[in-house]
């Protein structure tokens, strides 16, 4: 049985803003290393400008949202947070309409700016979150609550989902490619891609860190540790359960993978409920990245 979190809800609320501001800005950093070779006579010239002036209102909005909020100065505190977030969106859409980036080949790079930009500094505000709360991790999280056999549990768990998350992923490949009424284009995932067309083990290494250490851990204290206990505790249980699955195959931002990753999602639910120590789900996540990572670089360079 999951313990009771003392997650406060306006904390969440600006974790969460915090990470999608950093996405954001994370989404604007492989333009301004190209803006040369982009665009050309007055766009190029506007580029960097405009994306300077986008990444200080966001870093701004970022410095609003994570000062102590006052009762008496809310409603000017998330005025100055609207217009700062606004003007760095309006200048970040004119930046990637001049540059014209849309659908370029994800590359090792942007996917270790994604990452990041969303787990990376997703981390980092989890910290500040704990500490908020006077939680550190192992209490915030229950890293000592029988922490082997969490940690045994997690990777027997990952051993048996692989074949139905590979079979689930299969299954919607095939749908939506015997389907054309449905109008969907099966592609793979954008991490997938970066590591096809990795040109040395030096990138394969660095993705393969981002995806088996980084990304399990940020995605599980995010998504497990917080929100899925506030939704609950705030009464909603399906909604937490629902909800938090939804969302966690909904930023992957793949079609073909949604549907296994809810389910992985039900599943890492399910572990941290039984074994009140997020270790169980942040193993099984990692495992089964790994797993999966291993599987294509055997596909790719020897033909497994």
């Amino acid at each position: 049985m999951l313990s009771a979190k003392p997650w406060k809800p306006d904390a969440i609320l600006r974790l969460l803003l915090s990470v999608f501001v950093c996405i954001f800005a994370g989404s604007l950093l492989p333009i301004l290393w190209q803006h040369s070779s982009a665009a050309k006579g007055m766009a190029a010239k506007l580029i960097l400008p405009l994306a300077i002036i986008s990444l200080c209102c966001w870093a701004a909005t970022l410095i609003l949202l994570n000062k102590p909020w006052r009762l008496e100065t809310f409603e000017r505190r998330l005025l100055a947070v609207l217009i700062c977030f606004c003007i760095g969106f309006l200048a970040a859409a004119l930046v990637g309409r001049f540059s014209d980036q849309r659908g370029s080949t994800p590359s090792t790079g942007r996917m270790i700016i994604a990452t990041m930009s969303f787990q990376g500094a997703g981390l980092i505000f989890i910290l500040r979150f704990l500490h908020e709360h006077q939680v550190g991790w192992a209490e915030g999280f229950g890293f000592r609550n029988n922490w082997a056999r969490a940690v045994l549990l997690g990777g027997v768990i990952s051993l048996l989902f692989l074949p139905v998350g590979r079979g689930l992923q299969e299954a919607s490949w095939q749908l939506m490619t015997h389907l054309p009424y449905l109008k969907l284009k099966p592609e793979e995932q954008q991490a997938v891609h970066a590591l096809r067309s990795a040109a040395s083990w030096t990138n394969r290494l660095a993705l393969g860190m981002a995806a088996i250490l980084l990304a399990p851990v940020a995605e599980e204290m995010l998504f497990r540790g917080i929100l899925y206990p506030a939704i609950k505790q705030a009464g909603f249980p399906h909604v937490a359960l629902w909800g938090t699955s939804l969302l966690f195959a909904a930023v992957h931002t793949n079609l073909v993978t949604f549907v296994p990753l809810m389910v992985l999602a039900l599943v890492l639910t399910a572990l941290y409920e039984r074994t009140n120590n997020l270790l169980a789900p942040i193993t099984t996540h990692a495992m089964f990245n790994a797993l999966n990572f291993g599987l294509l670089l055997l596909q790719e360079h020897w033909g497994v």
